[in-house]
């Protein structure tokens, strides 16, 4: 499936605020039918999801870091990635370019879930050939 404009208007309304389909339809000057029709297709599609994020600031005894992975071999990149995407408290992972190979967005209970997950969790997952982790301190405009 490829969104058509009006499926792009209707994401880029939902990325600004958290609107009904029938203030949606409004905006568009279409049926609100046609909005829930719209995001259900968009939704199977895999193309969106609509979910809360809460701002990491409220969240007590929890540490967001991120973890820059390099694999062993480049045509372990893809399956390593998808991998540590399943792994718990992942929030993300990106292949990237650059020094590193994979970026892992994480969100453990302090310090030592950050420590668990590398000697528990990660350590586990074989073909990765070095980590180095970054905790974000301080957050603007983020929600998990």
């Amino acid at each position: 499936m490829v969104p058509d404009s009006i499926d792009w208007q209707i994401i880029h309304i939902l990325r600004k605020e958290n609107d009904s389909n029938r203030a949606i339809a409004e905006k568009l000057g279409v049926s609100e039918g046609m909005v829930r029709q719209r995001l259900k297709r968009l939704k199977d599609a895999g193309i969106l999801t609509v979910r809360a994020l809460i701002n990491p600031e409220t969240l007590e005894n929890q540490q967001l870091a991120l973890i820059a992975v390099n694999v062993t071999a480049p045509d372990l990149l893809e399956t390593k990635a998808q991998e540590i995407s399943r792994l718990p408290n992942v929030l993300a992972v990106s292949i990237i370019s650059g020094r590193y190979d994979i970026m892992v967005e994480l969100l453990v209970d302090s310090n030592r879930g950050l420590v668990q997950f590398l000697t528990g969790t990660l350590s586990k997952v074989k073909g990765i050939s070095t980590t180095e982790s970054f905790v974000m301190l301080k957050c603007y405009n983020k929600y998990v």
